[in-house]
């Protein structure tokens, strides 16, 4: 077959459309995999703010009466009668034991007799010294009898001077039989019975713990003791006391220790709550926060926009062509899901949510709020 010019532009002109057609097939097939390595990412983003922070100390803590006070006799003997049960809130003075007091009321009235049979002496002797000394004035007597009155007088004064010390030392023994409470609180377990003989020594007859106000003893890092000081240098700084039930006490600071703790590297510190009703309990444990300074005019980002690298820490920066570029920072402190950062201009625009695919020169788009569920349906209708 003979192959003419006309075949030669018809073959030439059917190559050319197939190739045409397979350059621009691989174009758009290539142009879908371009788009797949540099996608677009969907982000939150923020402006990084400039505002005061205030930086909080977190401990345990754990909750100890103001003031304890264990009820011991002073002297020796006998419970004749309990006048309050276990358990029970006080007042300062209210009566809780009687002791047996038959013997010491039996010694205070017989001291009584003794002074009144010293007053009668004194009241003679006096009696006898006036008229030895009329009489020594028209010179019936000697003056060395007038001087033995005299010296009579005077040691009858000192007896009864004596017993009567004697009688306050009876009646001040007397009242060790009725033993009230020093402070007021609530008492424990009560260690003694009627006909119990109570010692000076040896277990408590019952311990009253003073429950309102109370305090809360825990510790911070020695190098938060110089902030706290210098924040509150006249004492007072308030701290929030979390309970077991989420609820929340505030109380002021009361109490720092005079000395670090060597092994820990921490110093104890002591607050005090009012307790009304009871909510604080001694020997319970809380979470105690104290808010230790301010960092005033810090630049603010919120912390989950910060990344750790291998060898710092970074943010991404979004570029007026949204892209992202890294920026370094220093992490100056963290409170409450904020961070306090050096090294980024206020007002930049950082990346919050979506850091983990992101890569240098990144495209990004800001994600759209979702819509609550109640308005699309009102959207619809």
């Amino acid at each position: 077959m003979r192959i003419t010019r006309k075949h030669f532009l018809i073959g030439a002109g059917l190559s050319i459309a197939v190739a045409i057609g397979y350059f621009g097939w691989i174009g758009k097939a290539e142009a879908p995999v371009q788009q797949a390595r540099n996608p677009v990412q969907v982000v939150k983003t923020g402006l990084a703010e400039k505002k005061s922070i205030p930086l909080t100390v977190n401990s345990n803590g754990y909750v100890t009466a103001t003031n304890t006070v264990d009820v011991r006799p002073q002297v020796q003997n006998v419970v004749r009668a309990i006048h309050v049960t276990e358990g029970q809130d006080v007042r300062a003075g209210q009566l809780l034991f009687t002791l047996d007091e038959r013997n010491d009321l039996a010694n205070v009235e017989k001291a009584k007799a003794q002074v009144a049979h010293d007053r009668a002496d004194l009241t003679d002797a006096e009696a006898t010294l006036k008229r030895n000394q009329e009489l020594q004035a028209k010179n019936f007597i000697a003056q060395a009898v007038v001087d033995t009155a005299r010296s009579k007088v005077e040691s009858l004064r000192n007896t009864l001077q004596a017993d009567v010390a004697a009688l306050r030392s009876s009646n001040i023994v007397l009242g060790y039989n009725r033993i009230s409470a020093g402070i007021d609180g609530r008492i424990g377990a009560i260690n003694v019975h009627p006909g119990s003989l109570a010692q000076p020594a040896g277990t408590p007859m019952v311990t009253i713990s003073q429950l309102d106000p109370i305090a809360v003893s825990f510790s911070v890092p020695e190098h938060e003791l110089s902030h706290i000081t210098a924040s509150y240098p006249d004492g007072g700084a308030p701290v929030i006391a979390r309970l077991a039930n989420t609820q929340e006490l505030t109380g002021k600071l009361i109490f720092i220790d005079n000395a670090v703790d060597q092994q820990s590297g921490t110093i104890r510190m002591k607050a005090q709550f009012a307790n009304p009703g009871h909510r604080l309990w001694p020997g319970a444990f809380v979470n105690v926060r104290l808010i230790s300074r301010t960092l005033p005019d810090a630049v603010v980002i919120p912390a989950q926009a910060i990344v750790t690298g291998p060898d710092k820490k970074f943010v991404y920066v979004v570029q007026p062509d949204e892209s992202v570029k890294i920026q370094s920072v220093d992490v100056v402190a963290v409170e409450d899901g904020q961070a306090a950062v050096s090294g980024l201009p206020t007002g930049t625009r950082i990346v919050i949510e979506g850091t983990q695919n992101l890569r240098p020169k990144s495209k990004v788009k800001e994600e759209m709020p979702t819509m609550p569920a109640t308005a699309k349906q009102e959207k619809k209708s």
